[in-house]
């Protein structure tokens, strides 16, 4: 693996801007109204998913330790009208508590020890393609800035990769092959490509641009979001060359 991670200031920003951009969304929208992208979740589930996730990476930023938690609940104020200053007032929380100690160490009993600054990082991510989902839902425009998108796919792959991601996700260890690689081509010049090596032992991955067995090319959004599964290839800006079947393994394999 061979990246450059976003600092910690900007990853601050960004998390607040795709809170923000999260809040607008859901402004005036229909609470019971069903998530296209997450169709087993309403607004509400949607909203409560995200102001829970960071209430809760805001207790174990304090406290340095955190139990095995597979999903958080998703639960949100009873009035849609509260909904954006709790997401924002979330956010804002989660942040000051990493300024108060960024040099403080997490405590995972699967991961170990790991820097605040990686669940800040995780808790960006995932606000980012949860304000892709509100957004898609209400009709809105969704932006995301190249670099934050392109840190979400590095991001992303960092997870899939880990040793221990596939005792939390099973399927993962599927994705072990024999040397077949998977092209990711952004369009944009400023964004170095990804290339995923399916070995034997394990998933591996570099920032290369060249193409692989499989090869989608595209703009960083898109191909971010592809990748979390929010866009289909066949509905996505993007060109698929290569190999499909390999593409079509990968996204069944890292859907949860």
């Amino acid at each position: 693996m061979d990246d450059k991670v976003l600092g910690a200031d900007r990853i601050a920003e960004a998390l607040r801007e795709h809170t923000g951009g999260m809040a607008a969304a859901v402004t005036g929208a229909d609470p019971d109204t069903r998530v296209p992208t997450c169709p087993e979740w309403t607004l509400r589930d949607l909203v409560g998913h995200i102001g829970q996730a960071h209430r809760w990476a805001t207790g174990f930023v304090r406290d340095g330790a955190t139990d095995l938690v597979t999903q958080v609940p998703r639960t949100a104020p009873g009035a849609a009208a509260d909904w954006p200053g709790w997401l924002r007032d979330g956010a804002d929380d989660l942040v000051r508590a990493f300024e108060a100690d960024p040099g403080r160490t997490i405590a995972h009993p699967i991961m170990g020890p790991r820097p605040a600054a990686m669940w800040l990082r995780r808790m960006l991510h995932d606000t980012a393609v949860h304000h892709a989902d509100a957004a898609f839902t209400t009709g809105v425009r969704y932006e995301i800035a190249p670099g934050v998108a392109a840190d979400g796919i590095s991001e992303w792959l960092g997870l899939v990769t880990e040793p221990a991601a596939a005792t939390l996700q099973p399927k993962l260890a599927e994705l072990r092959g024999r040397g077949e690689t998977l092209s990711l081509r952004p369009s944009e010049p400023s964004v170095p490509g990804w290339v995923i090596t399916r070995a034997p032992d394990g998933l591996g991955w570099e920032r290369a641009d060249r193409d692989g067995d499989m090869t989608v090319a595209g703009p960083v959004r898109d191909l971010m979001l592809l990748f979390a599964r929010r866009l289909a290839p066949d509905g996505a800006d993007v060109k698929v060359t290569g190999d499909r079947a390999l593409l079509d393994h990968w996204l069944a394999r890292t859907a949860f």
